[in-house]
């Protein structure tokens, strides 16, 4: 082989290593889904708004409406979202705004805030056929109130892939049992393939990513929570017997790794705050864990897991859940805000008071807890199991151990990083409420402000926050363990 050939050799060699190692850098979820949505449009036709799902190839999905507020629910399979860098579509028609995501391990969801009570009108699902790709259709229509809760009743509509039928459900009345009728053929909705829609959709995370790649997939177990018993006061299924007092240290020199469970905010169908530059506060809190459960894990003193590892949507109660079960001796929920004030920036934390300590705490934990109806859960059935005196009784020492935690991390984060005024404030924030588990929430800063998103988006920062706070947990640990000796 003479020189030109070896250089030819030598040169798809070197290209061949390159992409190797870009595959590698590259997240385990951009290959984990047999299916991708490729685009989402949003238009006007006639009377209706018809929201179009654009997929590489056929899926069934389900699709109902929620109440309180008025939502618009389309689960699909566990799927990859590959969309124009475009932003989501927002009052159009019927249609307020929407969001897409993980919803569980298996389970994709887009969820459609609507304007008005609304009714699906039509579904279909179409296959592709020259330029056009497989299709999702659905258009809804204004509906009264009473049929819109009527349809709210019935069970999920179901369009299945190539098969292109739907399985409609009826107007609910008393009398009719909840039950899904017989399929029927569904017939092409007309004008779908030639009428133009605007084509607004969301940037792709992975477009808008922050500086850290994306851990390979933890596994199920580790990320999907365990279904949980009706909340007690958002705080899950508690029974009186289960309440502990947090856990003292074992004997010195025996002492067993402490359990730190952290939890990143929001994922999956909730993203969160968006940047002024259009980074998702999912992706900001997920990098922040990670790196803080690595320098919590180099210490050799503390076992740490996380509430998720990748983009996916939990339940509030359930993150509390998930620290319960892993007999957590900390809970730390990361976030980053958002203020109409782009001026302000710093951050801060909250332990648990079911009395904010001022107006803008008491905002920020309403738009916090309303996580769970940003992802169309249907909340109507939550029931209280035990009374607000023994929750009270329970969290006491769990709530004053938090404020001296609080203390620890305001001396730490005060000398390496920004932070607001009056830094430590007190908010009923539902993932504060494990009545056993010293709990606090950090706001890394505000995502608003660009200096803290630029902070925020630094590997080196995140580094600076994470030693921060492993320092504060680390003295709180060993005060307790000297108080016990």
């Amino acid at each position: 082989m003479g020189i030109g050939g070896l250089r030819r050799v030598s040169g798809l060699l070197c290209i061949l290593v390159a992409l190797m190692a870009l595959s590698a850098a590259l997240p385990a979820a951009a290959y984990a889904a047999d299916v991708e949505v490729t685009d989402i449009r949003v238009g006007k036709h006639g009377l209706s708004t018809r929201i179009v799902v654009d997929l590489d190839r056929p899926v069934e999905a389900r699709v109902f409406t929620l109440a309180g507020p008025a939502r618009l629910v389309i689960d699909l399979p566990e799927v990859g979202w590959r969309l124009p860098p475009r932003p989501l579509p927002s009052n159009t028609g019927l249609l307020s705004k929407l969001r897409y995501g993980l919803f569980q391990p298996g389970n994709s969801r887009i969820v459609v805030d609507l304007r008005e009570p609304s009714r699906v009108h039509d579904a279909i699902s179409l296959p592709g056929s020259g330029d056009q790709p497989d299709r999702l259709v659905i258009d809804l229509a204004r509906a009264t109130g009473k049929v819109f809760l009527q349809s709210v009743a019935a069970p999920p509509m179901v369009v299945r892939g190539s098969e292109t039928q739907i399985v409609s459900a009826e107007p609910v009345t008393e009398s009719q049992p909840k039950s899904l009728p017989k399929s029927q053929p569904a017939s092409k909705p007309s004008g779908i393939a030639n009428t133009p829609l605007p084509s607004p959709v969301a940037p792709s995370p992975a477009a808008r990513s922050v500086e850290v790649p994306v851990k390979p997939s933890a596994p199920a177990a580790a990320t999907q929570p365990a279904t949980a018993a009706p909340a007690v006061n958002g705080v899950g299924n508690l029974k009186l017997a289960s309440l502990r007092v947090p856990r003292k240290p074992a004997v010195p020199g025996l002492a067993r790794k402490r359990i730190i469970v952290i939890d990143p905010g929001h994922g999956g169908v909730d993203p969160g705050a968006i940047s002024v530059s259009g980074v998702y506060e999912k992706h900001i809190t997920l990098a922040a864990a990670r790196a803080l459960q690595a320098h919590l894990e180099s210490t050799g003193r503390f076992e740490v897991r996380l509430t998720r590892d990748r983009d996916v949507f939990i339940r509030l109660r359930d993150r509390i859940e998930i620290a319960r079960e892993k007999k957590a001796d900390l809970f730390i929920s990361l976030h980053a805000d958002t203020i109409r004030n782009s001026g302000v920036r710093g951050l801060s934390l909250y332990t648990l008071s079911e009395r904010a300590s001022d107006k803008e705490a008491a905002a920020l934990a309403e738009r916090e807890n309303k996580a769970d109806l940003i992802a169309g859960i249907d909340l109507s059935h939550e029931s209280a199991e035990v009374t607000n005196i023994l929750i009270d009784l329970a969290q006491r020492e769990t709530m004053n151990q938090s404020a001296k935690l609080a203390a620890l991390l305001v001396d730490e984060l005060k000398e390496r990083v920004r932070i607001l005024q009056n830094p430590h404030r007190f908010a009923g924030f539902a993932v504060l409420k494990a009545p056993d588990i010293p709990s606090v929430l950090i706001e890394l800063g505000f995502l608003s402000n660009r200096d803290d998103e630029r902070a925020l988006r630094s590997k080196a920062h995140r580094r600076k926050l994470a030693q921060s706070i492993a320092g504060a947990v680390d003295r709180y640990f060993t005060k307790i363990e000297s108080a016990s000796r």
